[in-house]
């Protein structure tokens, strides 16, 4: 029997997924360009609409050249400390990229290659260690998953806008939820990332969602075009509907494909992002829910309350990817079944 070519782990590149090319295309050609005019990049989105998958391309295409060096960091840890660390974590690489003449034991990173003085501290040492990639003319990626805004992420960048302005081959690639990437932005001396470029993670073509669903499971393009309408282009919507009609054995979209598909979501997504909503969110949602879309001036008179009061709830319902404010006066569910979601979580 095939395997499913559908699955629902976050972050793992599917066999079957739709690749967001235009703006790989564009990320990598800026960083490989010598006239490069960013050196750092935002990816922004809800759960599930590709962030790390998306990343996970660009260090792959990165990769493909020998000039590269590409870090990858985990967000929960001390980001400068690791950056040093894992540069200098192999033998190969300080033997290939560095010279051995950096003592970083007073860090705790372990290492002594020399008996000349240590570092005077941390950004002291990156600095060294970009210095040697630089001379041998290779270049830096370091990325961050799950990006938010912590006391280690702020100091990371702030180092990484120092580096930047002094021409080293350095490039910062960052992937985060769209409120997370907000905070960020908006703390103090982080101003810079006001012209960092922001990709967000928009809705999948509905036509080539319905194209591949037509061709894998081998239907007409109607049926695909339903299930396509159904996922609204949201990747992780796409990968389960994906899923449950594959295992269907005639693989159409039936009754238990939605249960499963309602859950799926429920489970993987939206309970998270419900829980981390405030009371009066949630109370906002239980009027919007009520239809796919609603001008705002319907859902004031319903609740009964002033524009101003609904302003910074909009906000971060939108922040969240819950809703599309884009047609102006209208709200719209951007997620798939969030209505069905929220009226079961509320008893509606």
């Amino acid at each position: 029997m095939e395997r499913n070519p559908f699955v629902l782990n976050f972050g793992k590149v599917p066999r079957q997924y739709i690749s967001r090319e235009l703006i790989i295309d564009e990320i990598v050609q800026e960083m490989n360009d010598e006239e490069s005019q960013n050196n750092c990049f935002m990816l922004t989105g809800t759960r599930g609409s590709g962030k790390t998958v998306t990343m996970t391309e660009i260090e792959q295409r990165i990769l493909e050249s020998e000039d590269w060096i590409v870090i990858r960091l985990n967000a929960e840890r001390n980001l400068l400390e690791s950056l040093v660390g894992k540069l200098y974590d192999s033998r190969s690489f300080i033997t290939q990229f560095v010279d051995a003449n950096l003592n970083l034991s007073k860090f705790g990173i372990g290492l002594s290659v020399s008996s000349k003085s240590p570092v005077a501290d941390i950004e002291s040492a990156l600095e060294k260690m970009l210095k040697e990639i630089q001379r041998k003319e290779k270049k830096l990626l370091v990325s961050v998953d799950e990006v938010s805004n912590t006391a280690s992420m702020r100091e990371l960048a702030s180092c990484f806008q120092i580096l930047i302005r002094e021409n080293y081959p350095v490039f910062l690639l960052m992937a985060g939820l769209y409120d997370n990437i907000s905070d960020l932005r908006n703390a103090k001396t982080m101003t810079f990332l006001y012209r960092t470029p922001q990709y967000e993670m928009e809705p999948l073509n509905l036509t080539l969602i319905a194209d591949r669903y037509s061709k894998l499971f081998g239907i007409d393009r109607e049926k695909a075009m339903d299930m396509a309408v159904i996922t609204k282009g949201y990747p992780f919507a796409y990968q389960a509907m994906g899923k449950y009609v594959w295992e269907e054995e005639k693989h159409e979209l039936t009754e238990t494909v939605l249960i499963k598909f309602d859950e799926a979501l429920r489970h993987y997504v939206y309970k998270k992002m419900w829980s981390e909503l405030s009371d009066k969110d949630k109370w906002y949602m239980s009027y919007i829910v009520q239809k796919d879309e609603m001008p705002v001036a319907e859902l004031l008179e319903i609740t009964k309350q002033k524009k101003n009061e609904f302003s910074q709830y909009r906000e971060r319902l939108r922040d969240k990817g819950i809703i599309d404010v884009s047609e102006r006066g209208v709200i719209k569910l951007k997620l798939p079944r969030f209505d069905t979601f929220v009226k079961n979580e509320i008893g509606l």
